[in-house]
């Protein structure tokens, strides 16, 4: 099929889904459209090309070698008309962004979130089109959401995140990530003490963790250095973890930009060297040349690392 003038292009953005989805069910899910519908489109592309192009296995489907063969090419083009359709009007964000919706855990929220927020008010603030109403809100509306790791790729492929924030984690090939912001732990108890390593792993400890089971970051890189401790609470939240420690002489092992929760307790070194904690920005590299995701990628670096 030579005629440019029988392609559709729809049909090859749904081949483009199902490729990397290995599901028509879930392929239809993100490109909200009916099973059936995504059925036909690939329907009519076995047909001009007179290949099955997937074909069923398990509760999926995997590609056949034409459609592997397809792939590299179709990926390429389309990205070159997501750049194209970029660079075809200048980008302002006040006018073009009408809703960011970003991703991150419980316990990261009170740390991430307000820096963001002045951020953006001071960007818009400041902008040459700015409107003095401005000075009380970001002019961006935000909606900040709770993590859910296990749908991370499905919730960005359908756009129903912008960018999720989260440790460093292990992600599918088509998630892309950067470093964001990196920090250092600190140990906040109810009295000041000389916080000794052997001291430290005589106390009772509480942790804060978003995961119902299994170790916390700090004790996953202890258990490296061949070190446990004693946890006899897990809480949801630094707020309610300092309170806990606040009434007893429990310790808690927090990254320093949580200390401001700290309020009245005393805040000490950590007893043995821990590798710093790193938050990496998640988005999706279908999405990595839109204009809109450059610039909250930039405002997220800029907001974090000031």
């Amino acid at each position: 099929m030579n005629d440019l003038r029988q392609i559709d292009l729809n049909l090859y953005r749904v081949f483009a889904v199902v490729y990397h989805e290995r599901s028509l069910t879930r392929a239809a899910e993100i490109l909200c459209l009916s099973q059936s519908a995504v059925s036909h489109a690939i329907g009519r592309l076995r047909q001009s090309l007179d290949d099955p192009l997937f074909v069923r296995e398990g509760q999926g489907v995997m590609p056949t070698v034409v459609a592997d063969k397809l792939w590299p090419d179709i990926d390429a083009a389309l990205n070159l008309l997501r750049l194209a359709v970029a660079r075809s009007h200048d980008f302002d964000p006040q006018r073009d962004i009408t809703q960011v919706t970003i991703a991150m855990n419980d316990e990261l929220e009170p740390s991430l979130l307000p820096p963001l927020v002045a951020h953006l008010r001071e960007q818009f603030l400041h902008a040459p089109d700015s409107d003095a109403t401005l000075s009380n809100t970001t002019a961006v509306p935000i909606s900040s959401v709770r993590l859910d790791r296990s749908n991370l790729r499905a919730d960005l492929a359908a756009r129903r995140l912008d960018i999720a924030i989260d440790v460093a984690q292990q992600v599918s090939p088509d998630i892309a990530h950067a470093a964001l912001a990196s920090d250092d732990f600190v140990v906040v108890a109810r009295q000041p003490m000389k916080l000794t390593r052997e001291r430290y792993f005589a106390a009772q400890h509480v942790i804060v963790s978003s995961r119902r089971t299994g170790r916390a970051v700090e004790d996953m890189a202890m258990a490296k250095l061949g070190f446990e401790r004693q946890v006899v609470l897990r809480c949801q939240h630094y707020e309610a973890a300092c309170k806990v420690v606040a009434a007893s002489d429990c310790l808690l092992t927090m990254p320093r930009r949580q200390v401001r929760l700290s309020s009245g307790l005393a805040v000490m070194a950590m007893p043995l060297a821990l590798p710093d904690l790193e938050l990496h920005a998640y988005w999706h590299r279908q999405r990595e040349t839109e204009p809109a995701l450059i610039w909250l990628r930039e405002q997220l670096f800029q907001a974090l690392q000031t």
